[in-house]
């Protein structure tokens, strides 16, 4: 049985926030974050970021496909697939190999994936609503119904 929650962020500063709580949570796990363009995923993984200590730029890593970051003793892996073709793209990368490795792992665009990528714990669904955005959220197992309890 899954666990559901939404949230109305009226500017980016509540989507970075969402984010920050986020990185509150433990243990590791996967996270998929889906949505239009422009609809926050970046964003929300920027405040995830900050709030683990990361000072630099966050930028979609739409062109170099995942972005690798290591914080203290944490790993966090943002990939985006929207210029994915073909999921078998993702065995070239390697992509197996950063589930399940004790890292955060976001994901954009993750049906793009589909038949490669692993069932995540949380699935996040952003969707631009007026001036803001809605933020949905699914946790998907016991991980990630712990994690939305905790939001």
């Amino acid at each position: 049985m899954s666990l559901q929650a939404q949230w109305f962020l009226p500017d980016a500063d509540a989507t970075e926030a969402l984010g920050a709580r986020l990185a509150q949570l433990a243990p590791p796990g996967f996270v998929t974050l889906e949505g239009v363009l422009g609809a926050g995923k970046t964003t929300l993984v920027r405040g995830f970021l900050r709030a683990l200590g990361h000072t630099g730029s966050v930028r979609s890593p739409t062109y170099t496909l995942v972005e690798p970051y290591r914080l203290g003793a944490v790993d966090i892996f943002h990939m985006d697939l929207y210029r994915l073709t073909d999921p078998a793209e993702l065995e070239e990368l390697g992509v197996r190999d950063y589930f399940g490795s004790g890292a955060w792992v976001f994901v954009e665009w993750p049906e793009r994936g589909a038949g490669v990528l692993p069932e995540p714990e949380l699935r996040l669904k952003l969707a631009p609503e007026g001036h803001g955005r809605r933020a949905e959220a699914v946790a998907v197992g016991p991980l990630g119904r712990n994690w939305l309890q905790q939001l």
